[in-house]
C-alpha cells in the first residue's frame, strides 16, 4: 500500500527536515510507502525542487515518487495525509487582525482544494501558525469533510512540558506522562501537570520533593518557560524551531494514524467539552482510536487550570473583532466564535 501525503511549505526548513524522515519510515514506519507532494508558493519552488532531489539521491526505498507544485489541485489530488506547514508569520508592526486575514486567504483556498481533490478519509495536520485558527479555516472552507479530519499541532508545547519537567525532576523524559496542553499555541497556553505521572507517580509528590512551593514554581517557572519556549529559543540560536517542531509533527500524525493508549496533546474541534464552544478547535487531552482522535472527557479541572483557561478566553474574545474575513467562515458551524482563536507565535 501507498500513502500520499501532501507537504506544504515544503522548501522551507520545518518543511525540509520532515521530508527526510518521512521517506525513511518514520512517519508510517518500515513497510509503508510513500508519495510526496510538495506543494509550495512560486517563490519557493527552487527550494521545494531542491528538497526533491536530495530526496532523489537519498535512495529511500519506501519513497514512490515525488512532486513538486504551486497548484493546489495537483497538490492534493488523491492525498491521504496534509501537513499544512507554510503559513504567513507575523512580521514587525503587524497587528493580529492582518496576520490572521493573511492566514485565512492561505488556509481557506488549501482546504477549499483539499475537499475538491483529496482523498475520501484525508487527514489534515496544521502546523503553521496561528495553527489553530488556521486549521479552523481550512476547516470551514472544506465543505463536506468532517471537521474532525482536521487538527492542529500542540505536541511541541506537550513535549516542551514533559522535557521541563524530565530536567527538573532528573528523570528520563520517556517516564514523565499525562502533561496535556490546553487553550492554543500562544502564550495562553496551559501545560497542566495536575494529571501527570513521573514512572507511575504522581508528578507533584516528586516535585514538592524538589521545588518545594510546586504553586510558585509552576505559576513563576515552569507555565512560562513551556510558553516561551519558542522565543527562547529565536533568541539564542537566530530562528524559530526546526527539528524539534519537525520531531512533534511526526509524532502527532503517527499517533492520529496508528492510535495511542497513552493521552497526548491535540488541537481538535470542541463539542463542548470542558465548556469550550462548539465548533472551536483548540487543544485538549485526546486519544487517537481507530484514526480518530478522541478527547479524553471526564478529567477533574484544577483551579489553576481554571485561572489560566479564563485568562486563554479573554486573549481569544480580544482576537475576535474583524480579525477574519467572514467569506473564509461561511457555512461553518463555529461561525462568528471563530475570532476567539489567539493569534498563536513563532514555534
Amino acid at each position: 500500500m501507498t500513502t500520499t501525503i501532501t507537504l506544504t511549505g515544503a522548501g522551507g526548513q520545518i518543511g525540509y527536515a520532515l521530508l527526510f524522515r518521512i521517506a525513511a519510515g518514520d512517519l508510517l514506519g518500515p513497510d509503508e510507502k510513500v508519495r510526496l507532494r510538495l506543494l509550495e508558493i512560486p517563490q519557493g519552488l527552487g527550494a521545494a525542487e531542491g528538497a526533491a532531489l536530495e530526496l532523489q539521491d537519498g535512495a529511500f526505498g519506501l519513497l514512490e515518487h515525488v512532486e513538486v507544485t504551486d497548484d493546489p489541485a495537483v497538490g492534493f489530488d488523491g492525498c491521504d495525509l496534509a501537513l499544512l506547514v507554510g503559513a504567513r508569520p507575523r512580521g514587525p508592526g503587524m497587528e493580529r487582525g492582518d496576520l490572521l486575514a493573511a492566514n485565512a486567504g492561505i488556509f481557506g483556498p488549501q482546504g477549499a482544494a483539499i475537499a475538491a481533490h483529496a482523498a475520501d478519509g484525508v487527514r489534515v495536520t496544521v502546523v503553521g501558525n496561528p495553527a489553530n485558527t488556521n486549521a479552523l479555516i481550512a476547516a470551514a472552507s472544506a465543505g463536506d469533510v468532517p471537521a474532525e479530519r482536521f487538527s492542529a499541532l500542540t505536541r511541541l508545547d506537550e513535549n516542551r512540558a514533559r522535557a521541563q519537567l524530565s530536567e527538573t525532576l532528573a528523570v528520563p523524559v520517556d517516564t514523565v506522562r499525562r502533561v496535556p496542553i490546553w487553550g492554543n499555541h500562544s502564550a495562553t497556553q496551559f501545560p497542566d501537570v495536575s494529571h501527570a505521572t513521573v514512572g507511575g507517580r504522581p508528578a507533584a509528590e516528586a516535585l514538592e520533593a524538589i521545588v518545594g512551593d510546586v504553586p510558585t514554581w509552576l505559576d513563576q517557572t515552569f507555565i512560562p518557560r513551556v510558553a516561551k519556549r519558542g522565543a527562547e529559543i529565536i533568541r539564542v540560536r537566530g530562528s524559530s524551531s526546526v527539528a524539534s517542531a519537525a520531531n512533534a509533527t511526526i509524532e502527532h500524525v503517527r499517533d492520529w494514524v496508528r492510535g495511542t493508549e497513552e493521552w497526548t496533546s491535540a488541537g481538535v474541534v470542541s463539542h463542548g467539552e470542558y465548556g469550550v464552544p462548539e465548533g472551536l478547535i483548540s487543544s485538549f487531552p485526546v486519544r487517537s482510536v481507530d484514526g480518530e482522535w478522541q478527547i479524553v472527557e471526564g478529567l477533574e479541572v484544577s483551579d489553576r487550570a481554571r485561572a489560566h483557561r479564563r485568562v486563554g478566553r479573554r486573549a481569544r474574545r480580544g482576537a475576535r473583532r474583524g480579525a477574519i474575513p467572514r467569506d473564509a467562515l461561511k457555512g461553518h458551524r463555529a461561525g462568528s466564535e471563530q475570532g476567539r482563536m489567539d493569534a498563536g507565535g513563532a514555534r
